[in-house]
């Protein structure tokens, strides 16, 4: 998806993505450093929805920087979190800037856009001692609903190049090599849940999606129109049940 494309998007993504889940941002928070005002970057930040949840359970006291290629993103970002430091540019450059000063990196729903062995060198660089990295993934659970393994099959019939699989690699080792061998740890936390979505509001984020852009511009406003008759006809009174499995990788610095 191109950058004019996410620009595009940045309203109804930020109105209809899923928020993550306390139970997983929990973990993130009780492995940073305490005793501490802490500075958080969040690296492919989109809106802040991962921010959101982390000033939630951090509260606004700390400092906040969010980086995005997206100058829509990041205008409605800094219309939600006005505190918070907004910087459209690439990741990897504005990491570079950073050297063991910050306290928390996040990749939230990113990571697989980055160029991830840069991304991962240099935030490991930017972190100061105790400091975290995490990348956190909201992954649609195909593999326990019939609904969203179907709505699979339609994105990988329509969005030309979309696989499924497209996060199949390993976030933990690819944490792991720089990290271990800088004498720290390497965690992962996963958390499962569902979240009941109208079946319109199902296909506004559907069609905030990269995948479904992709389908829609190579076959027209149609898919839209199958994404609702899958939800509709999986649905009761209306109503989808949408299941995720998200997921936290935390790779801690050591000291």
């Amino acid at each position: 998806m191109t950058k004019q494309k996410f620009d595009d998007l940045a309203t109804d993504y930020d109105a209809s993505r899923p928020r993550y889940p306390d139970e997983l941002l929990a973990h993130v928070v009780a492995a940073l450093p305490t005793g501490r005002r802490l500075t958080v970057l969040d690296a492919g930040a989109g809106t802040g929805i991962a921010l959101e949840g982390l000033v939630g359970l951090l509260g606004e006291e700390h400092d906040y920087v969010a980086v995005d290629v997206s100058g829509g993103m990041v205008e409605v970002g800094r219309t939600k979190l006005g505190f918070v430091d907004w910087h459209v540019e690439p990741v990897e450059p504005a990491l570079a800037r950073y050297r063991e000063s910050l306290d928390l990196v996040v990749a939230a729903q990113a990571y697989q856009w980055l160029d991830r062995e840069r991304f991962v060198r240099e935030a490991l660089a930017a972190l100061r001692a105790g400091g975290v990295l995490a990348v956190l993934q909201n992954n649609r659970d195909h593999e326990s609903s019939a609904f969203l393994a179907a709505y699979e099959d339609l994105l990988e019939r329509r969005s030309p190049g979309y696989s499924r699989d497209y996060r199949a690699f390993d976030v933990a080792q690819e944490l792991a090599g720089p990290f271990r061998a800088a004498g720290g740890t390497v965690t992962t936390h996963a958390v499962t849940w569902s979240r009941p979505s109208e079946v319109d509001a199902f296909v506004r984020m559907a069609a905030s999606s990269t995948q479904v852009q992709r389908g829609v511009t190579a076959h027209g406003p149609v898919v839209l129109d199958e994404v609702r008759a899958l939800a509709a006809a999986a649905g009761h009174d209306g109503v989808v049940d949408v299941a995720y499995r998200s997921e936290a990788y935390l790779a801690r610095r050591p000291g």
